[in-house]
């Protein structure tokens, strides 16, 4: 066989690494994906107060569940460094040192969030919606910790390539959030008809089920023992505690920028009134489709590259790196043509207001054009993140989607006077930049 034969088998035996480690979590997502969909349709069917209620909750919590979701990510390097050296009891170890970490920083965003709420009627959101936002957002902030808890396990189960088992506690737990949005949004089988809460107690009773789930099969499952043995035990290293620290405020700090800028894209369309916002969810919502489809193969790249770091060999590193970002191309081809061909038909779904769908379905052409960003920057930060160089993500998210990417929201949507079309378009900007200089550094990291 030709050198370029060989090359044409690593990079195809590559591919098929990442598609085994990603299916799953893929599938997970999708299952998200899914409950998402079903959530917006239900409460958009029920009223368009209720859809804006929910878009601005969703919207502003984004921050909050990105931020400790992020932070459970510095675990990924680590953890697959160590898997690839066969360090199971280490394992366990970073693991409870991590969970404890990830809970304090659950209930510090926790914490914020209690303020935010005593301010909510302060963010300039229409004076019907809040008795809606009220109720809805309190019982979003139970479910933060739990949010974390899980994350911390499934970065775990990723981490030791088993992707395959938070995949069905996932898909589980999104049964039991639709059959729960069935019953409560609108009253269904002898049930109480709570509409917007009804969505939001569905929510966290998944939300609940889900760290339930992953630490019984953890305690339980006899394949896990060994990691078991390292997470009870009270001997341990000093400093593994700041280590995971220090991975892990870069990766949250990263998302919490680039969630942020959503956020007050959303605060934003709020500004322009209640059809705008529930015209913004469905949009939000839709675009998912491409998010949740781009970071399965993104997560599955970390670890991976995670893996090689473990073994020192930066030509595979970087070689994984291209693999996925190769992949995340094809599929953002797809993603675009999805949006174009059948996005008028998925708009159509959510509500019967012909305001809200006329401007949705708007919003399409702009939503297609940051595809490609989106993908690009999802691949290589989460290819940075597993080299666990990750201090540059920091300072990349902060100036792509802080300081160019709000002030580019604002000034396309009010003094260009593009409205609700320039929140979306702005979303080009600031995707793109990030794309570039996440690749560039992990480059650098990988020289």
């Amino acid at each position: 066989m030709g050198d370029k034969g060989w090359l044409d088998a690593l990079w195809r035996g590559r591919v098929m690494r990442i598609l085994r480690l990603g299916l799953p979590i893929l599938i997970g997502q999708l299952g998200m994906i899914v409950v998402g969909f079903a959530d917006t349709t239900m409460v958009g069917n029920y009223s368009t107060d209720a859809l804006a209620s929910a878009s601005f909750v969703n919207n502003l919590f984004n921050v909050s569940i990105f931020a400790c979701v992020g932070f459970t990510y510095g675990l990924t390097p680590l953890l697959g460094a160590l898997f690839t050296q066969k360090r199971f009891a280490d394992i366990g170890e970073y693991l409870r040192k991590g969970l404890v970490l990830n809970v304090l920083f659950a209930l510090l965003i926790t914490a914020v969030m209690s303020i935010i709420y005593i301010n909510v009627h302060r963010l300039g959101q229409p004076e019907e919606l809040l008795p809606l936002i009220r109720p809805y957002f309190l019982i979003y902030l139970a479910g933060v910790v739990p949010v974390s808890v899980f994350n911390v396990f499934a970065q775990w189960a990723y981490s030791i390539n088993r992707t395959k088992m938070p995949m069905w506690i996932i898909l589980f737990a999104n049964v039991v959030n639709i059959a729960g949005n069935y019953l409560l949004i609108g009253g269904h089988c002898g049930m109480p008809e709570l509409g917007l809460v009804g969505a939001g107690l569905s929510t966290l009773t998944a939300r609940l089920l889900c760290p339930l789930l992953i630490i019984l099969v953890f305690c339980l499952d006899r394949k896990y023992r060994g990691y078991r043995q390292g997470f009870v035990s009270r001997s341990g290293r000093k400093g593994v505690m700041g280590l995971i620290g220090r991975t892990s405020w870069p990766v949250a700090m990263q998302m919490t920028f680039e969630s942020g800028s959503f956020t007050f894209a959303a605060v934003m369309a709020g500004w322009i009134g209640a059809v705008a916002l529930a015209a913004f969810q469905i949009v939000v919502i839709t675009g998912t489709l491409g998010f949740c489809v781009y970071y399965s193969v993104a997560a599955a790249v970390s670890v991976l590259v995670a893996n090689a770091a473990g073994l020192s060999d930066k030509r595979e590193m970087r070689l994984m790196a291209f693999a996925g970002f190769k992949i995340l191309l094809v599929l953002a081809t797809c993603s675009s043509a999805f949006f174009l061909l059948c996005g008028p038909w998925v708009m159509n779904i959510f509500t019967d207001d012909a305001r809200v769908v006329a401007l949705a379905l708007s919003l399409i052409v702009p939503m297609v054009l940051y595809q490609y960003g989106d993908a690009t920057q999802i691949n290589f930060a989460n290819a940075l993140r597993g080299t666990s160089n990750v201090m540059p993500m920091v300072w990349i998210s902060a100036v792509s989607y802080l300081v160019i990417g709000i002030p580019a929201t604002y000034l396309l949507a009010f003094p260009c006077g593009l409205g609700s079309y320039g929140i979306i378009l702005s979303f080009s900007v600031s995707l793109f930049i990030a794309a570039g200089l996440f690749m560039y550094y992990f480059m650098r990291s990988t020289r």
